[in-house]
């Protein structure tokens, strides 16, 4: 590849400029770059259930995080253009509109995403040009994985043995300093949130956190969290709360849009036990980092099984009643009639973010005691969570479901009990049922 050529920077689940590969690459061979971040309306539409595929609360957070985006690619001399259609098409009238040779961008590790890379690089190269991928998504690279991805581990305390017997987590990459754009055109904030379609969604004054979208506020919450409050060192011991901004670290959400990378936290987190204390919590942490790379691994295994009925596993769970419609909607609108749950989905509903601890008892609700087709519920949490994320969704939907990894195949939790060790005095489902 040659300096001085057009390339063209290809957003999508990665929005930041540190630990950014493709930015990067751009700034060390001199190439003059064109940031583009599109709008997929495929990624927008209704479901067959009758809610949107991305919901407000997460549409409005994708929108602020692409304009604190285009806000630091200003500092480093880009202005991101934003468009709306399909990747696969847009792209390459670019790349034919300004003579581009060369796509960067980052990989993505699911099945509709892959087919749209497939596509794309097709139809580059009918036009002479190239689409080059990195991997940026993960904390572990899967080159550094101690086997393949087809031998994967179908169990991840087995994963887990053998990555942390051989842990390699790579350096992340610098911020770049300056590189050379090809369009100065401008677009404002107000264009992008019209672009987005947005109506700016009330934020229920019970909300753990107000998530603002972007690498910046992803920064300050990792500051406050680990820095200012000090926060980290009982991680382990808090991480199971209900209520409130402290319980947890609260970074999925900047994970889900790639606002942080996971490989920047944990370079934060290294910094933290040289510095302050180094425990279970902060092993805890990087422990919960590597879940989520799990559910990235199993998905580029197994890519569109994990969508599927039956699973990766092919397990036969006929689970759907006669009413099943009309017991999904008591349970997404929160008057199921078990009050730990209807708490637990009503924080959904109003500001799109649940604990770690209601999306299982949730989920086994939906699942186990509703009987309900897996599949619902995680199209639910696709619409409504601020933090959705493709492979730790589906993922984890199929894990309590019985048809992903796990050898048990029934995951039943008993939902009296949960509420009863984590709830004990009722505090939580009192802020959401007696408000």
């Amino acid at each position: 590849m040659e300096n001085n050529t057009n390339a063209l920077i290809w957003f999508r689940n990665d929005l930041r400029i540190t630990d950014h590969e493709p930015l990067f690459t751009a700034e060390k061979l001199g190439l003059c770059a064109l940031p583009v971040y599109i709008i997929d309306p495929r990624e927008y539409e209704i479901t067959p259930l009758g809610f949107p595929k991305t919901g407000e609360f997460r549409k409005q957070f994708i929108a602020e995080s692409v304009i604190d985006l285009q806000n630091s690619l200003r500092a480093i001399g880009l202005e991101l253009q934003i468009y709306r259609g399909n990747p696969e098409e847009v792209i390459p009238e670019l790349a034919a509109k300004y003579h581009i040779k060369t796509v960067f961008a980052h990989a993505e590790n699911a099945w509709n995403e892959q087919q749209i890379e497939s596509k794309l690089r097709h139809q580059l190269a009918s036009q002479n040009a190239s689409l080059h991928l990195f991997h940026g998504a993960t904390l572990l690279h899967p080159n550094d994985l101690p086997f393949e991805i087809n031998e994967l581990p179908d169990i991840f305390t087995n994963f887990r043995k053998l990555v942390e017997k051989k842990f390699i987590v790579r350096e992340t990459f610098k911020k770049p300093k300056e590189i050379k754009g090809m369009i100065t055109e401008r677009i404002s904030a107000d264009a992008i949130h019209q672009l987005f379609s947005t109506t700016q969604p009330i934020i229920d004054n019970r909300a753990v956190l107000k998530f603002i979208g972007g690498e910046n506020e992803a920064h300050e919450r990792v500051e406050t969290y680990f820095w200012k409050q000090d926060l980290l060192q009982v991680y382990k011991e808090t991480r199971n709360g209900l209520i409130g901004a402290d319980y947890s670290s609260k970074f999925s959400p900047w994970l889900a849009v790639g606002a942080i990378s996971p490989r920047t936290i944990f370079e934060e987190v290294k910094k933290y036990e040289a510095e302050r204390v180094s425990n279970q919590s902060t092993y805890w942490l990087v422990f919960e980092l590597l879940w989520r790379d799990y559910f990235q691994f199993v998905m580029m295994k197994f890519g569109r099984k994990l969508f599927l009925k039956y699973g990766i596993r092919g397990a036969k769970t006929d689970k759907k009643g006669s009413n099943y419609l009309r017991a999904f909607e008591k349970w997404a609108n929160g008057y199921s009639g078990n009050s730990f749950i209807d708490a637990n989905m009503l924080e959904l509903k109003l500001t799109g973010f649940m604990s770690n601890l209601g999306r299982q008892n949730v989920a086994s609700f939906l699942v186990n005691d509703l009987q309900l087709d897996w599949r619902m519920g995680a199209m639910y949490f696709e619409s409504q969570l601020i933090d959705y994320d493709v492979c730790s969704n589906w993922g984890n939907w199929a894990y309590i479901a019985g048809v992903g990894n796990d050898p048990r195949e029934n995951r039943y939790f008993n939902i009296q009990k949960q509420a009863e060790m984590y709830d004990a005095q009722g505090l939580y489902q009192k802020l959401w049922l007696e408000f």
